[in-house]
């Protein structure tokens, strides 16, 4: 709502008595011009995610959705620059992450926990932390974009005992954003095909209108809060496991169906039976279903295509070609899921098999999203501050009835 509106007269709309809908579900709550999310296409400001996927990098689309347009050559060298130049965490970060082994370890607390109060510190360290002006966030905007990634593979090294990657740089800054928290996280470089993987997820997993989480950063930005916060509320809101946390908790529930089944069971009927047990007792089943998307999550096939490409042809890794049997499985749950329920995967659910085929630690999943979602959340807090309406919707009272006091 532009400040113009504010300040006419309500309209016959506007005065209408309220109509209750739980979750907020089919309220237009705001006007973006950063994200369309439709039953046939996701854009990212013009542009479709197919198109996206097939032919921009990650550092490409973070530009798009930073500053706003299609970056020419010189505009994303620039970008990338800075980007490599903020990637190395401030001494304080540091000490807090090699603080969290026996936290993270111990069960007590998991990456997401970490990441968020890793950038809790970093507004304390960042000069124009309190600034919501537009330059104070663009600027607040990339040294996050940075500094994420870097977070987590630091912490990856913490939770195995490894000695930090390249923790005077954060990393090497010949690298691309994607492949650079591969090599963060193990020490290794990737191969060209495992960081075009995650680079086109990045790409997949970067926008998304108003999710919950990206609603949460808006809400906080609303009332003129600064951008780490905002930050952190978007990482407390993805961390669950009815929004961001999905990938992992679909990944936890295919390894629960191979235990229960044995690698053998792929392909018969003890799956459809582990499934019907699982729809007799309404166990919620993770990676399926969306709110907006009712004929299907366009970004899922394509990450589901990468990801299994990587599990037939990568023989290098105990956890790509051998982790085809994954693919067989989750092709089998998702036919029974469509077949029976009429439910489609979300992009969460080749998410969890694709980044299992890589390796890659199952409690990162979410923080990786987070490296991605980074753009998305950024974007949104500063189109809020550049237009600012505090956001505060009404209630319905179920309370009991008015009582006195003293009786």
């Amino acid at each position: 709502m532009t400040a113009s509106t504010q300040t006419t007269a309500p309209t016959a709309a506007s005065s209408a008595a309220p109509t209750l809908a739980r979750g907020l579900e089919g309220v237009i709550a705001g006007q973006t011009a950063i994200c369309s999310v439709e039953q046939g296409a996701l854009i990212y400001r013009g542009y479709e995610i197919h198109d996206l996927a097939q032919h921009a990098t990650f550092e490409e689309v973070a530009f798009l959705l930073l500053e706003g347009h299609k970056p020419s050559e010189s505009e994303l060298k620039r970008f990338k620059d800075e980007i490599v130049s903020e990637r190395a965490l401030p001494g304080p970060v540091i000490e807090f992450l090699k603080s969290t082994r026996p936290m993270l370890n111990g069960g007590y607390a998991v990456p997401m926990d970490v990441l968020r109060t890793a950038v809790s510190i970093l507004g304390h360290l960042d000069p124009d932390c309190q600034s919501v002006s537009a330059e104070a966030n663009l600027l607040k905007s990339k040294r996050l974009l940075a500094k994420i990634p870097t977070i987590i593979g630091h912490m990856q090294n913490v939770i195995d005992g490894r000695p930090l990657v390249a923790a005077d740089t954060g990393g090497d800054p010949s690298l691309s954003h994607a492949a650079n928290l591969l090599y963060l996280m193990s020490g290794k470089k990737p191969s060209d095909d495992y960081a075009r993987v995650v680079d086109v997820s990045l790409i997949l997993y970067a926008e998304h209108d108003y999710n919950a989480s990206t609603f949460t950063t808006r809400v906080i930005a609303g009332t003129l809060s600064d951008m780490h916060g905002a930050v952190c509320g978007g990482i407390a809101a993805l961390k669950g496991p009815l929004h961001g946390g999905a990938n992992e908790a679909a990944m936890e529930m295919l390894k629960e169906i191979m235990n229960d089944v044995g690698e053998a069971g792929i392909g018969t009927a003890k799956v459809d039976e582990w499934m019907q047990r699982a729809f007799d007792t309404k166990r919620k089943l993770m990676g399926f279903g969306h709110r907006v998307y009712k004929n299907g999550d366009h970004r899922a096939p394509i990450l589901h295509s990468l990801g299994r490409a990587v599990a037939e042809s990568d023989t290098s890794n105990p956890g790509g070609h051998a982790a085809i049997k994954w693919f067989k499985l989750g092709e089998q749950v998702q036919k029974i899921m469509l077949e029976k329920k009429k439910i489609h995967p979300n992009v969460d659910f080749p998410c969890g098999l694709t980044y299992f085929t890589m390796g890659i630690p199952v409690p990162q999943y979410t923080p990786i999203f987070v490296a991605s979602r980074i753009t998305g959340w950024c974007a949104h807090i500063m189109e809020q501050h550049g237009d600012n309406r505090l956001i505060r919707p009404i209630a319905q009272y179920t309370g009991p009835a008015l009582k006195k006091w003293t009786v």
